[in-house]
């Protein structure tokens, strides 16, 4: 039995940043942050968005009247949660008008979280064939005004709908992980901005990349030429490129034109979103799903997870006969075209204003945000939200 991912949907607010204009206004060479970086855009939140909103944005893509019933399990990947203590799940339950009868929870652990999600409900769902687990990775990417993490913020949610005989993507049964006590990077629980050790994050990531890829294949007895396509955790869209980068001289030249080939596809969206944190790997399969010239049903793809602090992990997905929504992509294609772009006066606005963990009482007014869900404020420290 098959059991993978059936639908994917994809959600990032309508303001962005060109880092063309980030490049000007810090003194640097626009060259640095679309190449060196790998990024051309940067989705930029309103305050009437947080990860519950994008989630719920997202997930209504994919929750159907044929699934709605099915849905036994709601995992939400984040860390850019809302509460300490009440998950993010729950909220999205209620948005979506689920069933009561579901398990909701949410899985923190930096960007590994929906990986995390994804493996449970893979089980899940072997077990219980009949239902459906909906997946769910939203963050927003903060760290800070004229930091050197800056140009790699971001912000947007993939929902995945995990069911039996997938449309999209099975999943291998197996996987290889990897984790250890790294201080790469880190947000304190009083902090709404992120700490990193930007290189060191970088090395970690390659050698995890490394250690969970060369398991994989040795444990599964394959090979790396049986994967067609190879998708990365993108916090920007170069580190993937690099990681790609350490084991091209295992293959040959073919093998590596190809791979290339795929992954310039699977960093369409990314390069221009940004920093999904938990959505990230999964952004970048949509992307290659979208954007593949040369895939087909049947091809094996390797996915590699990777989670600060730090857990690693690499597995394999099969194409299922329907893996490409020419729908899908145009819809995508279009919302990303029809951003509205701020200057970076107002994209330091939109940073500077957009809400803190510490008040008790804001209003939010949702006039500019054209999404379906939306975050109106907080009222006696409870967090207020709405469906138009």
């Amino acid at each position: 039995m098959n059991v993978g991912i059936d639908q994917i949907g994809f959600y990032t607010p309508n303001y962005y940043l060109d880092l063309r204009d980030l490049a000007y206004a810090r003194h640097e060479d626009p060259n640095k942050y679309l190449i060196g970086i790998g990024q051309e855009r940067q989705a930029v939140p309103p305050a009437s968005q947080d990860a519950v909103t994008m989630a719920a944005n997202a997930a209504t893509q994919v929750v159907t009247a044929e699934n709605r019933n099915q849905i036994s399990l709601i995992i939400f990947g984040t860390e850019s949660g809302v509460d300490n203590s009440k998950s993010g799940a729950i909220y999205l339950q209620q948005l979506l008008g689920l069933k009561r009868e579901a398990r909701a929870f949410e899985i923190k652990q930096a960007c590994y979280g929906a990986t995390a999600g994804l493996q449970l409900a893979k089980d899940f769902v072997a077990a219980h064939p009949d239902r459906v687990a909906l997946v769910v990775g939203s963050d927003v990417a903060r760290y800070g005004l004229n930091t050197p993490g800056e140009v790699t913020q971001g912000c947007g949610a993939i929902a995945m709908t995990v069911s039996a005989q997938p449309r999209t993507l099975a999943i291998s049964p197996n996987s290889s992980v990897y984790s250890d006590d790294i201080m790469d990077f880190w947000r304190p629980i009083n902090h709404t901005e992120a700490l990193v050790d930007g290189h060191y994050s970088n090395d970690i990531y390659q050698q995890f990349f490394q250690k969970t890829i060369q398991a994989y294949c040795a444990e599964q007895r394959v090979s790396l030429t049986d994967f067609r396509a190879l998708t990365f955790h993108l916090p920007y869209s170069k580190l993937g490129l690099k990681a790609l980068r350490t084991i091209l001289p295992e293959v040959d030249e073919s093998q590596q034109q190809q791979w290339l080939t795929e992954f310039e596809a699977s960093r369409v969206y990314n390069r221009q979103v940004g920093n999904l944190y938990t959505g990230s790997l999964y952004l970048s399969l949509l992307s290659l799903l979208d954007h593949s010239q040369e895939l087909t049903s049947g091809d094996q793809i390797g996915l590699f997870s990777y989670g600060s602090g730090a857990q690693g992990e690499f597995f394999a997905g099969t194409l299922q006969a329907d893996f490409q929504n020419y729908n899908r992509r145009d819809q995508i294609e279009a919302a990303l075209e029809n951003r509205q772009r701020l200057d970076v006066y107002q994209y330091e606005e939109f940073f500077t204003k957009w809400p803190t963990f510490k008040t008790a009482n804001v209003t939010i007014d949702p006039a500019l945000d054209d999404a379906e869900f939306v975050f109106t404020g907080v009222i006696d420290n409870k967090r207020q939200y709405r469906r138009r």
